[in-house]
C-alpha cells in the first residue's frame, strides 16, 4: 500500500524535511553563519538573530532546534543518535510526562516485577541504551551531551503555524523539528465497572510498577485480565511470589495473535503445573470492591464471581496522539500516518515508535509496532534521515519475543523470539521441553518462525530465514524428529535460495 497523499515535501523546507525556522538545520547555511559571524561567536549570533527574533524570553526551553516530545525508548534511542552525530549539545530537548530519563520499558512486566529477595531490575540499571548493549543513558548522561530534559510535563498541544507546543503546565516550547515520540497508554476499564478501584492495577511506566509492587507484597488472591504479553509475563511473576494467580481472557487460548492453538496449550500447560489457573472464554460485567473500598472480586458476565485482592489489567495499548490529530492519523491501524523516513504531512515534524503508521516495505502494507526493537529502529533511522543525506526508506522486520519466570529458583527460564509474518499453514516441531519450533508457510515460502529455549546459534537464524522467505518442503519438516533437524532443513533452504 502506497503512503497516504497526505503525507507531502515542502519546496520551502529541506531535502530531509527540516523546518526553515533555525538556519541550523541546512550543512551550508550552517558553515557559512559560523564563518560570517566568528567575532561574536556562533551561539551568539544564533541567539540575536534567530531566537530573539521570536521572542526567545517567553519560551520556557534552551534548546530549540530539535525537540523531541516523549521520554520512552524511542526519545532515548534518538537522543544516541543525536549524540552520535554531533547534534545535540545545546539543541536537543525532550519533553516528558515521567519523572525519570528514558528506560528500557520491557522491564517492568519482566524483571522489575521478580520478588524481592530474587534481585528484582530497578533504575538506573536499565536506562535506554543498555537494552542493545549500548551506554546507559542516566540524567547525567543526558546534561553531559548537553540534551535539556524536562520532566512531568507532557505536551498538550501543538502550534503548527507557530512551531511552538504547550505542556500541561502552561509551558511554551519552541522547535525547529518536532520528533513525536509519546508512545502508548493503557487501555482502561471504565470507571463504572470498577476500572478505578484501589488494588487495580495498568503497567506502562515505572510508578505503575511500583504501585503494583506495593500491591503484591500485601496480595493473596491476584486475577490478571488479558491473555497477552503482559498477562503472561506479570502471572510469571506472580508465582515467584507464591501467589494464588488466576488469568481470565475472552480468547479461546494465550497470544491468540500470534500463538496457535497447539502452541498456547504447551505454555498454558506449564503455567498449570506451576499453579496458574485460566478462565478462557470469559466476559468481564464489573469489579467490585469490599468493605474497604478495594477491589475483592471480579463479576464475570455468566454470573460467576472471581475472589482478588489484586487485579492487573493487561488488555492492550492506544497510541497517545490526542495533542497531534492535524498531524494527520491513519484510520486503519492507528497512530500518525509517516513516511519511509518518518516525515508526518507537516514538513519538520517527525513520529517514531508506537505512534508511527508507516509503510511495511517488506509485506507492502501500513502497520503499526508496538514493540522495542521497532521504538528502537524507528528512533535510528528517523534521526539518520534527518541529520544527513540518507534517504532510504525504513526497512523493518517484524519481530517479538517474550521472557518469563527467570528469576532465582524458577522452575525453568523461558525465552521465545518470532520473526516474520504469521501467515499461512503452520508446522509445529518439538515437545516444549526441551525446545518447540512453530513454522509458517504461505504459498511454499517460509514467511515466519518462532523458536522457544533456542541457542544463540539458532535465533540468528530466525531473521534470516524471516527477510529471505526461502521455499521450504514441508514433507521435510513435518517429518523433522527435532527442532535442530527442522532449523537444519530450514537453513539448507536459505543456502537453496542464494
Amino acid at each position: 500500500m502506497a503512503v497516504s497523499s497526505t503525507i507531502s515535501s515542502n519546496p520551502m523546507s529541506f531535502k530531509h524535511g527540516l523546518s526553515l525556522w533555525c538556519p541550523q538545520s541546512s550543512p551550508s547555511l550552517h558553515r557559512t553563519l559560523q564563518s560570517s559571524s566568528s567575532s561574536i561567536g556562533f551561539k551568539t549570533f544564533l541567539r540575536n538573530h534567530v531566537v530573539a527574533a521570536s521572542s526567545s524570553s517567553s519560551f520556557a526551553n534552551e534548546n530549540r532546534e530539535y525537540v523531541i516530545v516523549g521520554g520512552g525508548n524511542a526519545a532515548g534511542y534518538a537522543a544516541r543518535s543525536f549524540v552520535e552525530h554531533g547534534m545535540a549539545d545545546g539543541r536537543l530537548c525532550i519533553v516528558t510526562k515521567e519523572a525519570y530519563a528514558p528506560y528500557e520499558r520491557p522491564a517492568l512486566t519482566k524483571g522489575y516485577l521478580f520478588p524481592l529477595d530474587k534481585k528484582p531490575a530497578r533504575l538506573p540499571g536499565f536506562h535506554t541504551c543498555v537494552g542493545s548493549g549500548g551506554e546507559r543513558q542516566t540524567p547525567d548522561w543526558y546534561k553531559e551531551k548537553g540534551i535539556e530534559m524536562l520532566y512531568e510535563d507532557p505536551v498538550t498541544g501543538i502550534d503548527i503555524e507557530k512551531q511552538t507546543a504547550t505542556t500541561i503546565s502552561g509551558k511554551l516550547l519552541k522547535y525547529g523539528t518536532l520528533i513525536v515520540a509519546t508512545g502508548c497508554t493503557a487501555t482502561r476499564f471504565p470507571e463504572k465497572i470498577g476500572g478505578n478501584l484501589p488494588g487495580v492495577h495498568y503497567i506502562r511506566d515505572v510508578a505503575d510498577a511500583d504501585s503494583l509492587i506495593s500491591s503484591l507484597e500485601k496480595a493473596h488472591k491476584l486475577v490478571v485480565v488479558g491473555g497477552g504479553y503482559i498477562g503472561m509475563e506479570v502471572a510469571a511473576a506472580a508465582v515467584g511470589w507464591k501467589l494464588d494467580t488466576t488469568i481470565i481472557f475472552p480468547e479461546n487460548h494465550l497470544l491468540q495473535r500470534l500463538f496457535t492453538p497447539s502452541l498456547a496449550q504447551k505454555y498454558e500447560e506449564f503455567y498449570q503445573e506451576n499453579g496458574v489457573k485460566f478462565i478462557k472464554g470469559a466476559s468481564i460485567k464489573n469489579l467490585e470492591a469490599g468493605s474497604d473500598g478495594r477491589v475483592a472480586s471480579i463479576k464475570l458476565e455468566n454470573g460467576s464471581t472471581i475472589e482478588a485482592d489484586t487485579v492487573i489489567i493487561g488488555i492492550g495499548a492506544k497510541p497517545a496522539v490526542s495533542p497531534f490529530e492535524r498531524l494527520g492519523l491513519n484510520n486503519s491501524v492507528g497512530g500518525i500516518q509517516v513516511d519511509g523516513q518518518f516525515r508526518t504531512g507537516i514538513p519538520g515534524i517527525f513520529a517514531i515508535g508506537d505512534v508511527a503508521a508507516f509503510p511495511l516495505k517488506m509485506y507492502n502494507r501500513m502497520a503499526r509496532v508496538e514493540h522495542v526493537d521497532h521504538a528502537r529502529r524507528s528512533a535510528q533511522h528517523c534521526v539518520k534521515s534527518l541529520i544527513t543525506a540518507h534517504t532510504s526508506s525504513y526497512d523493518y522486520l517484524p519481530s517479538f519475543y517474550s521472557r518469563v519466570f527467570e528469576y532465582e529458583g524458577s522452575p525453568r527460564k523461558i525465552w521465545w523470539q518470532f520473526f516474520g509474518d504469521n501467515v499461512g499453514e503452520t508446522i509445529q516441531v518439538g515437545n516444549f521441553d526441551p525446545k518447540i519450533a512453530t513454522f509458517w508457510i504461505d504459498s511454499g515460502k517460509l514467511k515466519g518462525v518462532l523458536l522457544e529455549s533456542g541457542s544463540p546459534e539458532e535465533f540468528q537464524l530466525l531473521p534470516e530465514l524471516a527477510k529471505s522467505q526461502p521455499f521450504v518442503d514441508k514433507s521435510k519438516l513435518q517429518s523433522a524428529s527435532s527442532v535442530e533437524e527442522a532449523l537444519e532443513i530450514a537453513r539448507t533452504s536459505l543456502q537453496a535460495a542464494v
